[in-house]
């Protein structure tokens, strides 16, 4: 049940955007006043409709399949959920069906399922509930491809952060498919910054750190990139990022790590709640 549960959560992630990323790029169509712009942003809006009506994917690349599971400590977990998740991975390649991704770094062979080693990714966090939550994130390259990460030294400082997340953005220019969503993390340790972006660019559009000092930062932030002029498909225009978002995490006194997570206009996600009895419930978000 569960492994069909998955299988579901991936077709909805790869046929489909979240509501509020629909709703953030039909906005951006109308606030344009490039007509290059406008057309690339129908354009995506159309391919939208047809890949939600014809429950086909929404772009060729259907990604590196990605799982961030929240588990709850009282779910009665009595089977092996990491082989649930790899079957379920296989299934779906074949069913919906997603292009095989999965592919050896020194052998360039293409395990054929989106299978392999340390793929899918799986992160598991313990939370208090009796629910098991898995948020489904089909990862594409291009996007994926933008990601960077800097250890910056504390003297640099909130300047020196934000210096680093806009030159990103300038450097990426149109290659992540923009209008993109950007997650920043800060702080922690190396792989603890990356983390936090990672899971900072599912966040929904719209959605605003509860610290009002960061919360300002990234509208600050949001503001600067989209007067770049990169624009939709990178031809020019005033929407370069549907929006940005910030998590953190306390730092070694010697150390200010900083990472950037990139997500094309394709935000692709979906989530699975699955309750002790073993009912399910399908989210856009599960916030992490």
């Amino acid at each position: 049940m569960v492994k069909n549960a998955v299988v579901e959560a991936l077709r909805l992630a790869v046929t489909r955007v979240p509501s509020d990323v629909e709703a953030a790029l039909k906005a951006a169509r109308d606030r344009e006043e490039s007509d290059l712009a406008r057309n690339v942003l129908d354009t995506i809006l159309q391919n939208i409709k047809i890949g939600k009506q014809q429950s086909r994917p929404i772009c060729q690349d259907t990604g590196l399949i990605g799982y961030y599971i929240l588990l709850g400590r009282n779910f009665p977990l009595n089977f092996d959920l990491r082989r649930c998740l790899i079957e379920a991975t296989r299934e779906a390649t074949q069913r919906i069906p997603l292009r095989p991704n999965a592919v050896h770094p020194f052998t360039n062979r293409n395990s054929g399922d989106n299978t392999g080693e340390h793929i899918p990714h799986i992160y598991l966090r313990l939370v208090d509930g009796d629910t098991l939550s898995i948020l489904v994130v089909p990862k594409g390259g291009g996007s994926e491809n933008m990601t960077r990460f800097a250890m910056l030294t504390p003297a640099k400082g909130i300047r020196g952060i934000k210096e680093f997340v806009l030159e990103t953005i300038a450097r990426a220019a149109g290659k992540p498919c923009p209008p993109n969503i950007v997650g920043v993390g800060v702080g922690g340790t190396a792989d603890e910054a990356m983390l936090l972006a990672k899971t900072a660019v599912l966040l929904p559009v719209g959605y605003r750190n509860p610290d009002p000092q960061i919360a300002e930062i990234e509208e600050e932030l949001l503001s600067l990139a989209n007067q770049l002029g990169i624009g939709p498909g990178g031809l020019g225009g005033s929407t370069t990022l549907l929006d940005l978002h910030i998590k953190f995490a306390h730092r070694h006194p010697a150390s200010l790590p900083v990472a950037v997570s990139y997500q094309c206009w394709a935000a692709r996600q979906h989530g699975v709640i699955i309750s002790s009895g073993y009912h399910v419930e399908y989210r856009e978000h599960i916030l992490l």
